[in-house]
This record gives structure tokens, sequence and C-alpha cells, in this order.
């Protein structure tokens, strides 16, 4: 009874669809679409889409902001303006309002801060730069921080007097001789270490006050010490304040420093060395796409092999002069172990050796070994082959056989009656096994 063979049905692809890839892994996808949605609404409703407020922006309600005193100065019937460009803040000065400056990037140059002086009648400066006070306060100079807060007022300005106690965190200037008679004094004393405000005569005889740090009008700190009673004083004299914060726009086209006087000296130097580095690692590791695979072998290379490879390099190379070099190399190991020398001996001792051995001149075994440089192949093969008979003749002098052999022939044997050659001592054949 024959049995049929059994019929195969051939199998469909096993390859995942992107559909059934899909399907698989909604639950994640899910997941992670919520968490993106859920991202997106917390950004807008914090306002992460808005462009981050500059510091000591008048809208700013951030802690580097200065919201607050904006909205308390309004709420005491100060109109509060924020001119964008600096003829708009010098419009506002002319109609008699304070001015405000914060200049954060130091974009104005000096021709600009004395127009802005000249115009204003009050104008305070948050955080002077040093362009800053060498355009507007020549001897006021910066001197660091404070020690901590200060209650030290020092001077008869009525704001200063208002507020008696300034926070921690102010910077603080010093007024030298020249300043000091030019008219500007000093308030809020940190030891002897300077001023927090500095108080002085503008270019066309208004007031310029110079107010160390920004700590004084930031949300973050008005409500500390007396800091708020200080930034109301200062600005709440006049019915109008011009919030100016200088931007990019207000710069000086011709006075923009270029890239070169930008960047440090040392930059362009070690630009060149970092080029120069990366030709040079370019060459050294260039000279192979990848690094070498180790792999095992199936079949072993023997060393008679290797030798014959090697030496056809040579051949190939014309490198007469290497393969001349090791096979005295190896010659004169083979010499140094049949001599019993050391294996560290010099060329010169196991030249000598060897001359010694064999009665050879000296000077010849040591040009062998050492001196002679084959011209041509014959005379590398004329050389190896010398090499080959001088290991012969080292080998024979230290061959105790061939001494004793010698000795036995030369010396008469007595083969009288009753003598059997064969049981002489000294013949190899006479002794008893």
């Amino acid at each position: 009874m024959s049995v049929a063979p059994p019929t195969t049905t051939p199998t469909g692809a096993v390859t995942p669809t992107i559909r059934e890839a899909l399907r698989r892994r909604r639950a994640w996808i899910v997941i992670g679409a919520v968490l993106v949605v859920g991202a997106v609404v917390m950004l807008v409703a914090q306002g992460g889409f808005r462009a981050p407020e500059p510091t000591l922006g008048a809208g700013n309600a951030a802690p580097a902001g200065s919201r607050a005193l904006v909205e308390v100065l309004r709420q005491h019937g100060v109109t509060v303006t924020e001119p964008h460009s600096l003829d708009d803040a010098v419009d506002a000065a002319r109609s008699g309002a304070t001015v405000l400056l914060y200049d954060e990037f130091d974009v104005l140059d000096g021709d600009r801060l004395d127009d802005l002086a000249t115009t204003a009648d009050r104008l305070v400066v948050a955080e002077p730069s040093f362009r800053s006070l060498e355009a507007l306060a020549p001897g006021v100079r910066l001197a660091g921080a404070a020690s901590g807060t200060i209650d030290d007022v020092a001077c008869d300005l009525r704001a200063a007097g208002q507020a008696r106690e300034l926070s921690d965190g102010q910077r603080l200037l010093t007024i030298d001789a020249d300043a000091t008679s030019a008219g500007w004094t000093g308030c809020f004393r940190d030891a002897e270490h300077g001023f927090a405000l500095a108080t002085g005569p503008g270019p066309s005889g208004g007031e310029i006050a110079l107010v160390g740090a920004t700590t004084v009008f930031t949300n973050e700190h008005i409500s500390e010490a007396g800091n708020a009673a200080l930034a109301i004083g200062l600005l709440g004299a006049t019915d109008e304040v011009a919030w100016y914060l200088p931007g990019p726009a207000d710069a000086d086209p011709s006075q923009a420093p270029t890239m070169a006087e930008l960047t440090p000296g040392w930059v362009s130097p070690v630009l060149v060395l970092s080029i120069l580095v990366v030709i040079a690692a370019g060459v050294w590791q260039g000279r192979r796409f990848g690094p070498l695979v180790a792999e095992r072998l199936p079949v072993t290379v023997r060393a008679g092999e290797t030798s014959e490879g090697r030496a056809r390099l040579y051949a190939r190379s014309a490198a007469r002069g290497h393969a001349l070099d090791q096979l005295r190399l190896a010659a004169m190991g083979r010499i140094a172990t049949t001599l019993r020398l050391p294996r560290a001996a010099a060329a010169d001792a196991v030249s000598d050796a060897a001359a010694a051995a064999t009665g050879r001149d000296a000077a010849s075994v040591a040009r062998l070994l050492v001196g002679a440089q084959p011209a041509g192949d014959r005379e590398l093969v004329d050389l190896a082959a010398e090499l080959s008979r001088l290991e012969d003749e080292v080998a024979g002098s230290v061959r105790p056989h061939d001494r004793d052999h010698q000795h036995v022939e030369d010396r008469p044997h007595d083969h009288g009656p009753g003598s059997d050659p064969n049981q002489h001592p000294d013949h190899p054949t006479g002794r008893r096994p």
C-alpha cells in the first residue's frame, strides 16, 4: 500500500505591514500624543510661546522685571511711557519727563549718552557701565559689590532719606576728588568701599542719578528694606517717566566693532592650530577606513612559509642590506649560544670570540659579521654562504668528539703478539656493552 507524500502549502509573508505595526503600538502612540498636547496646553497657558521680557522691562512680571514699580508709579498718578528708540527718549526728555536708562548690553556710545543727558532734566541710570560712567560722570568708577545691607545714608538727597536703608545685592561706586569738586556726591555708604548711589549735575545743568545695581527696581527685591522708597523717590518727582531700554537699533552702525575687535587675541592662533591638528590627524588616521578586524584563520601557517614570504618581500624591494642583517643577527645568536656567551653580548664580543675559536683573522670575522655590505645578489649569496661556514667552524671547534678522534689517530698503537686491537682501551668498539 503506497502512501502519498504530504503536500506542502506555500506560506505567506510574515513581515508586518505598517497598519499592523501601528495597531500593535497604538497604546504608546496615544500616550505620546496626550503628553505632547498637554505640554502644548501648559506652554500656552503659561505664556511659554511669548518672547522673553527684557530685564527691568516695564511690563515684565518676572523676578528680574519692573512691573511692580511701574504699577505703583501709575497708581500715584505718574505716566510711564516706553520709548522704543533714542529719538523717542530725547523727545520725552524735552517734554520734562524723568528718563530711566538701563543699557543692559552697553549699546549707546558716548555721543548718544551725551545727547540724552544734555536734553533730560532728570536722568536716572541703573547699573551704569564703564562707558556710561566715562561719558556721564568722569571720576565716578565701579567698586564691586556691597558687603550686605546698607543703612548709612551719608547724603542729603530726599529720596535717600526716605529710603533709610537698602537691601543686600547692591553694587558700589567710588567718587574721586575731581568728581567731588564737579558736584558729585554719594549716598548709602558701605564703610570705606564706596556708595550705592551717586548724584551730580548733567551737562546742561540737569540732575543725574547713578544707581549701582538694578536691585532697587526689580520685582524680586522692590519690597525689601527701603528699595521701593528710593525708586519711587527718584522716578516719581515728575508727572511723566520715560522707561528707556536701548536696543540694537539704537547703536551707531559706524561705531560697531568688527569681528576681530570682538574676539580675544588668542582666538586666531588657536583656530589656526586646531586646523593644523585636524589636518595632521586626518593624514595620520586616514591611511585606512577603519580599525583592523582580528579573525581566526582555519589554517596554520608554517614557519618556513613565513620565512619564504618575508624573503620574497626583501627580494622584491631589493632590500639586500636588511636581509643580510637578519642573517647576521641569527648567525651571531647561534654563535653566542655555541660559545656560551650571554644573549646580550655585543657584536664585537661575539666576533672576537668566533675569531679566537676558529683561528681566523679577527678583522675578517668582524667584517663578515658587521661591516660588509652586499652590492648585488651574488655578493649577498656569497656572504650568506660565508656566514654558514663560519657557524660550522665555530661548532666544530667546540665539538669534543673531533678532538678525541684526532688524538687517537696521532698516537702510535702497539699490536704485538697476543694483543687484540679490538680490545684496545681507546678503541671506540673495544668497550663492553
